[in-house]
């Protein structure tokens, strides 16, 4: 099972970047690996570890992926026709957790996955609760009636930490936003910098 049962954050430090852009994150007061002799952990990376670590913040970022769920999705990417690494991204951004996250909707890529495993969340006007459903260009993702006064959803959507990116649309009037197309790598709001080329590498080994 590969959930991150404890700390999430402390996945910042293992990985040595801000991996969520979140204020509260460990690595902006230390940044450097966890344990005993993280400060002492310089070494070179392999050409292995570059790519594997690119692998991980990939994975990592959109929260509670397994590694057999982003291996299906690279060898899914790598049959459609284009740009592997492309693909793999909007495969990824059309998952219904990260476009509630990127809709603002919740503070958290976790919350959004138990946001819509809870049945808050429906798709083209019905209660969709599965977070890896995939969207479909122009379509709707709203909250249910009940869900729209819940004080996270509330406290998310007046966050001026982050902006949802032009491939949504939302209305945060009506609590609803739009999955307009598939975005490309560079229009994807990462905060940290994502090599989905090394992570074809990873995989094509």
């Amino acid at each position: 099972m590969t959930r991150i049962l404890k700390s999430k954050y402390k996945v910042d430090r293992r990985l040595r970047c801000n991996l969520w852009g979140r204020p509260k994150s460990p690595f902006n007061r230390r940044d450097y690996p966890p344990g005993l002799n993280g400060q002492n952990k310089r070494r070179k990376p392999s050409d292995y570890g570059i790519q594997l670590n690119a692998k991980q913040k990939l994975k990592c970022h959109y929260g509670y992926i397994t590694e057999k769920q982003f291996r299906n999705l690279f060898q899914k990417a790598s049959k459609i026709k284009g740009n592997t690494s492309e693909n793999l991204i909007e495969l990824l951004e059309r998952r219904l957790d990260a476009a509630v996250y990127r809709m603002k909707f919740v503070t958290t890529i976790f919350a959004a996955r138990q946001f819509v495993s809870h049945g808050h969340i429906n798709v083209n006007g019905k209660t969709v609760n599965i977070p890896s459903y995939s969207l479909k260009d122009g379509d709707v993702v709203e909250l249910t009636q009940k869900s729209k006064e819940i004080p996270i959803v509330l406290e998310a959507i007046s966050s001026t930490e982050r902006d949802a990116p032009e491939y949504l649309s939302v209305d945060y009037d009506k609590m609803k936003g739009t999955f307009l197309k598939g975005p490309k790598p560079d229009e994807v709001p990462y905060p940290v910098v994502m090599e989905p080329n090394l992570v074809i590498e990873y995989y094509s080994r």
